[in-house]
C-alpha cells in the first residue's frame, strides 16, 4: 500500500552515546487500496530518522529497522533486533554519516498484543512464522513504502542499506532509490536466538555472513 502523502512534523537535536545526531519525525499516511491478506497496517504511521553528517556527499550508510519493544528496549534475547540496532548506530557514528530510520512495524508488522501471542505459541514448539500464521498473519506484514518516501524527502537517492533482508533492497529499488551496496548487518548469534535466525534465513530468505 502506498503512502499518498509523507510530511515531516518535526526536527531536534538528538545527542546520543553513539554520535551527536538530528532527529527528524515523520507521518505517512496511506490511500484506500484494498490491504495485503493476513495484514492490516494502520492508515496513518509514523517515522522516525536519525540523520548524522553529510548525508549528500556520498551515498550514506542506512539502516531500516523495524520497532521491537521487546528487544530495542527490554532487552529480549528471543531476536537479534537490539544488537542490531546497536551495531548500525555504531556503524553510523564510526563512518561519521549516516541515517537510521526507524519504522513502528512492531513483530514484523502484526502489532505488539499479537506478538505476545506467537511468543506463546513459540514456547509451543512453533517457529516465528508458524505462529504468525497460526495467529491469521502473513510471517511478514511489513512494508517499506516509507523509508522509501522518507530518504526521498531527506534529499538521498543513493544509499548503502544495512541490511540481510533483500526485500529492503527491492523494496528501496523500485521506489527509486538505488542502494549502492548491501552491508551486513549480522551479528553474533547467540543459543537463544540461533533458530530465530535460521528460520530467517530458510524460510524468509535473509542472508547471512556468519
Amino acid at each position: 500500500m502506498a503512502f499518498l502523502n509523507v510530511r515531516k512534523v518535526a526536527e531536534a537535536d538528538f545527542p546520543s552515546r553513539w554520535a551527536h545526531f538530528r532527529i527528524h519525525g515523520f507521518v505517512g499516511e496511506r490511500g484506500d487500496t484494498a490491504p495485503t491478506p493476513g495484514c492490516s497496517p494502520a492508515q496513518q504511521e509514523e517515522m522516525v530518522a536519525l540523520v548524522l553528517g553529510d548525508i549528500h556527499t556520498q551515498p550514506p550508510l542506512v539502516r531500516i529497522h523495524s520497532q521491537c519493544l521487546t528487544g530495542d528496549v527490554l532487552g529480549s534475547l528471543r531476536c537479534d533486533c537490539r544488537l542490531q540496532l546497536e551495531l548500525a548506530l555504531d556503524q553510523i557514528a564510526q563512518t561519521g554519516a549516516g541515517i537510521l530510520l526507524y519504522e513502528m512495524q512492531e513483530g514484523r508488522g502484526i502489532g505488539l498484543m499479537p506478538k505476545l501471542q506467537a511468543y506463546a505459541l513459540q514456547d509451543t514448539g512453533m517457529d516465528t512464522v508458524q505462529a504468525n500464521e497460526h495467529l491469521g498473519f502473513k510471517a511478514d506484514c511489513r512494508e517499506f513504502a516509507l523509508p522509501a518516501a522518507v530518504l526521498k524527502l531527506l534529499g538521498v537517492a543513493r544509499v548503502r542499506l544495512m541490511t540481510n533482508n533483500p526485500e529492503k533492497v527491492a523494496a528501496l529499488e523500485s521506489a527509486g532509490i538505488h542502494v549502492a551496496e548491501r552491508v551486513s548487518a549480522s551479528v553474533t548469534p547467540i543459543e537463544s536466538f540461533e533458530k530465530y535466525l535460521q528460520v530467517k534465513r530458510e524460510k524468509l530468505g535473509h542472508l547471512s555472513e556468519q
